[in-house]
């Protein structure tokens, strides 16, 4: 197998760590193996690659949209590094208004899966970023939502206090005014 799987506390994220095979030249790696995903529970179709480069401190999120076009994502930092957030807005998980956190970078080569159903940002803590991410629907944006970065019902603790973020980003609702219709599967 070409990747290591880590499943979480919060249900359905995973991340995933591929195999690197360095030698004199650089090194080579599998970014994504359907056999390899599908065995280790995610079994995913995957429509839509998107491809962000961001400054220090630019802040993306947190962004979902809602059912039917709701997004998996399996996101990675290709360059710089990255503090990535995933929020639970199932509304009956057990972890719903949970967050987990993870640094992903070009060094450390890990990748996080989200699964439909959660928010998710990311804040760049390098002097700059680029990170990659797989969708598994494409983007409509009279389904677009998100959540405001800094609410305090969440209480996340971004290692940026004042982020560089889009007009959009900026006007997003807090968690509980939010609108969401995910449910739960386990």
């Amino acid at each position: 197998m070409s990747f290591t799987f880590e499943k979480l506390s919060i249900p359905g994220l995973v991340i995933i760590t591929p195999k690197v095979f360095p030698d004199g030249r650089g090194f080579f790696l599998e970014s994504y193996k359907y056999s390899d995903f599908a065995e280790n529970g995610i079994n995913e179709y995957f429509t839509q690659d998107n491809h962000s480069r961001s400054a220090k401190g630019v802040l993306r999120g947190l962004h979902y949209q809602l059912e039917p076009y709701a997004q998996g994502k399996l996101v990675r930092c290709l360059e710089g590094e990255i503090f990535d957030v995933a929020v639970d807005i199932r509304k009956s998980s057990p972890t719903f208004g949970k967050w987990f956190s993870v640094k992903l970078s070009a060094e450390n080569n890990k990748m996080l899966y989200i699964p439909k159903g959660f928010a998710h940002g990311f804040v760049v803590i390098s002097d700059e970023a680029e990170v990659y991410y797989k969708c598994t629907a494409e983007y409509r944006p009279s389904s677009e939502r998100g959540i405001i970065w800094n609410d305090s019902n969440l209480n996340i603790d971004w290692p940026v206090k004042e982020p560089v973020l889009s007009e959009k980003d900026s006007r997003y609702p807090k968690f509980r005014e939010a609108e969401y219709n995910f449910t739960y599967k386990k």
